[in-house]
């Protein structure tokens, strides 16, 4: 079974960020980046499944140069070979576009199963994944906790509200975006360090991948902190009638009850 994992490279989280001088992102100039938790856990299931049923793993990542970072690691936890979309803009693109060159670069590799993290953590639209599928044709389900091979198709677990789950049966080749936490991540090895030197990637440029036909379907207007201001209210009068107000104010203001 050939599984493709999509990682994407994110801003550390305890990054501290900075609106350029644009108002449409961050700078990222002094940033350090890291993989994007979600797509780690994609990853450790995708090796897992590898373990089980054997196959190849390939990890595909969209990014500048220093994506091979992410890139590195992942060979390194035990990934066969790479492939690296070169895109210096990444941040400028809506989830359609990157859907877009991520197919163009996957279509080649005819695989039996890609798997995402549900989403990015830098900007959580939870987007990517699923265009990805319906750009390739692929049936795709989200959410999901455990994959697990049947026949010809697969068996996936999805996570529901309030302690439920579903699960579906699916013909392959598909794809499914994982939730974060549902396994032990794996940290590389000293091994897997040294073999990761010398696994395959191969580059594809912008123009060796789709075209994001017809533009973005999103566009970012402004980026800004958020103002922070202090505000108090005081309830005078007897204890019992200004607790009762101040509950009521928590419910219908605050909506913190």
């Amino acid at each position: 079974m050939k599984i493709v994992i999509a990682l994407k490279q994110v801003p550390a989280r305890d990054s501290v960020l900075h609106v350029n001088q644009s108002s449409n992102w961050i700078t990222e100039d002094d940033l350090t980046f890291e993989t994007n938790e979600p797509d780690a856990y994609a990853l450790e299931e995708g090796l897992e499944l590898k373990a089980k049923y054997g196959g190849e793993v390939v990890v595909l990542c969209a990014g500048p140069a220093r994506a091979l970072r992410a890139i590195r690691e992942a060979l390194a936890k035990g990934a066969d070979r790479a492939i690296h979309v070169e895109h210096d803009g990444l941040a400028a693109l809506d989830p359609f576009q990157v859907a877009s060159l991520l197919a163009g670069a996957i279509r080649p590799e005819a695989p039996d199963l890609i798997l995402t993290g549900l989403q990015s953590d830098d900007l959580g639209y939870g987007q990517t994944g699923v265009i990805l599928a319906e750009l390739l044709g692929f049936p795709h389900s989200t959410i999901v906790m455990g994959v697990e091979k049947i026949g010809s198709g697969i068996r996936v677990k999805r996570e529901l509200e309030n302690g439920w789950f579903q699960h579906i049966e699916m013909a392959l080749p598909a794809l499914v975006t994982v939730q974060s936490g549902i396994k032990r991540l794996r940290y590389a090895t000293l091994m897997g360090i040294k073999q990761a030197k010398t696994k395959e990637i191969r580059r594809v440029t912008t123009a060796d991948a789709d075209p994001a036909s017809g533009g973005g379907r999103i566009q970012v207007r402004k980026v800004y902190v958020p103002e922070k201001a202090k505000h108090a209210q005081l309830f005078s009068g007897d204890p019992k009638d200004a607790a009762a107000k101040l509950v009521e104010r928590l419910r219908r203001e605050a909506r913190a009850l």
